[in-house]
């Protein structure tokens, strides 16, 4: 059976991590079969919002310590080049990052060093309230190197993003939620189908406003307020298009309005 799962349920795609025995650590098979389901998930014109989770009792305890690891002990320049455009868990923390169609995390467990980056890469991150965060890179004698420190930093914070990358220490859904760095927090049995109903309110609007207001939140990190405000006019007032579908929901709304009736 495929390490990843990937089930399309209308315009939705779901992601599963499917190494439960070893908490969805990621080995080589595993990342490549990601690689493979975001790159089919980017290209598949039928499929606007994806939900990734974890099989079994975790979201993702990082990186196979057995396997992973051990291959960069005597890694060479060309292969950390190599390694630029691919970062982990099959590209979506650096390499297909770039992908403008909204991405929420459904994350049902401890989420760890790599597991941890993966979350972060996503545009949502919904815990349930079994969820732990950790960066537990410090404790092997590493830091993160794929997104984590960075992520942190533009979601939560310098202050937060040093307390977790140098203690290494757990952090619980409540407390993330008030670090900021999920969206929220919902009981356990309630994670998929609140994960489902952010996805189905995302489906709602245009997805080419949509897509284009991701690509400009990405494009305007580290910009100048000059650069940035130039930035999100362009891209606002290009991405309409023909101005079809604008026109359309606007007599959809005008419609709506019609119908109300006044209140007395």
């Amino acid at each position: 059976m495929s390490k990843v799962l990937y089930e399309k349920r209308g315009r939705v795609a779901h992601l599963t991590l499917n190494r439960p025995e070893n908490l969805n650590a990621v080995d080589d098979e595993l990342d490549a079969a990601l690689w493979r389901a975001w790159a089919e998930f980017a290209a598949d014109d039928t499929a606007d919002v994806a939900i990734v989770t974890g099989q079994g009792r975790a979201f993702c305890a990082g990186a196979d310590l057995n396997t992973w690891l051990p291959k960069w002990e005597h890694a060479n320049a060309m292969d950390l080049r190599k390694n630029l455009g691919r970062g982990f868990g099959g590209g979506i923390t650096r390499g297909q990052h770039r992908i403008y169609k909204p991405i929420i995390a459904a994350v049902n467990g401890p989420a760890i060093g790599g597991g941890f980056e993966i979350a972060l890469a996503c545009d949502f991150r919904i815990a349930a309230r079994s969820a732990q965060f950790a960066s537990f890179e410090v404790r092997r004698g590493l830091h993160q190197g794929d997104g984590g420190i960075v992520r942190i930093v533009a979601i939560a914070g310098l202050a937060v993003a040093l307390d977790l990358a140098l203690t290494g220490r757990m952090v619980s859904a409540d407390e993330a939620l008030r670090l900021g760095l999920v969206n929220r927090v919902v009981p356990d049995d309630e994670l998929l189908a609140s994960a489902e109903e952010l996805a189905h309110q995302i489906l709602e609007n245009s997805q080419q406003a949509v897509r284009s207001a991701k690509e400009t939140i990405l494009d305007v990190v580290g910009r100048t307020l000059d650069d940035a405000l130039k930035l999100e006019a362009q891209n606002a007032y290009s991405s309409v298009g023909d101005f079809s579908e604008v026109n359309a929901r606007l007599q959809q709304f005008y419609r709506r309005k019609a119908a109300k009736p006044e209140p007395t």
